[in-house]
């Protein structure tokens, strides 16, 4: 059995690669462009066809990041493969009402309306927010800044990637889970403020908010991303002001153990945050 890994530059891929091969399986990293040194790794563009097939040659299972430009193509292409299981890694954001009109779901509902129409088995990962995200925050820390937030009181349910990949790995090397959805969550719900407070301490030195307008944060984020996708994510964190994330326990039922916390990656990552010696 050969797994196909994309992404492997992700931090989701990377954890998922180490995983399986601790487990034995036949891996098969693959990323958009060749990888200078390791030669093992195949080109897996999602954003290129032509790249598919080579990539899924001898493939029985995929791990896929989605991207809908070409999903369907995939599909069709893993199929002709021999392919017998596909897990795709989507976002909670699809869930929403709005998700087809929404910038942050909108790719991810594409891809897998793309894929489940195919005629592969395919099963769903569909976590909320990522620990990681923090790390937008690392230059103001380390500058001794505060952090500028519009909303410090909205909620989130930031998961760990080793978690993702967790599940990944279940749902890859168990036969029970193929062609589910799953919502995957961190431990607990917890506002920005409170993850602050948590790096706060982690670093041992407070970490202040500055909270600015809406407008001023779409102002200062404009070089890093397109005014629909900030308004999108802006109207979200608005709407999850004082309002806890429903928390699931898919990480702890499909691997076993709980989710790790918000804590336990900030002190993995205290590095990031640390100003620069």
């Amino acid at each position: 059995m050969t797994i196909l890994v994309t992404g492997a530059r992700g931090a989701v891929a990377r954890h998922l690669t180490a995983l399986l091969r601790e487990r034995g399986a036949e891996v098969r990293e693959a990323s958009a462009a060749p990888a200078p040194g390791l030669p093992d790794r195949v080109v897996c563009d999602l954003n290129d066809p032509a790249t598919f097939a080579p990539a899924l040659k001898g493939v029985t299972s995929v791990f896929l990041y989605a991207n809908a430009a070409h999903a369907d193509a995939f599909a069709r292409e893993a199929a002709e493969a021999g392919v017998e299981h596909i897990v795709l890694l989507s976002s909670a954001a699809v869930l929403n009402p709005d998700a087809a009109d929404n910038p942050l779901a909108a790719s991810h509902l594409d891809a897998e309306r793309a894929l489940l129409a195919g005629p592969v088995r395919v099963t769903l990962l569909r976590p909320g927010s990522f620990s990681s995200n923090a790390l937008a925050w690392s230059w103001a820390i380390k500058a001794g800044e505060p952090v500028a937030l519009p909303y410090p009181d909205a909620h989130n349910d930031p998961i760990h990637a080793a978690d993702v990949a967790a599940v990944a790995l279940a749902v890859l090397t168990s036969g029970g889970e193929h062609g589910e959805a799953h919502t995957l969550t961190g431990p607990r719900s917890v506002t920005f403020a409170e993850q602050l407070a948590v790096l706060g301490d982690v670093l041992g030195r407070p970490v202040e908010i500055r909270q600015v307008s809406r407008e001023q944060w779409k102002e200062d984020m404009s070089a890093y991303m397109n005014a629909g996708f900030a308004d999108a994510l802006l109207d979200y964190w608005s709407s999850c002001v004082d309002k806890p994330v429903e928390i699931t326990d898919t990480v702890e039922r499909l691997t076993g153990r709980p989710a790790r916390d918000f804590e336990t990656w900030a002190r993995e990552h205290a590095a990031d945050f640390a100003p620069a010696s």
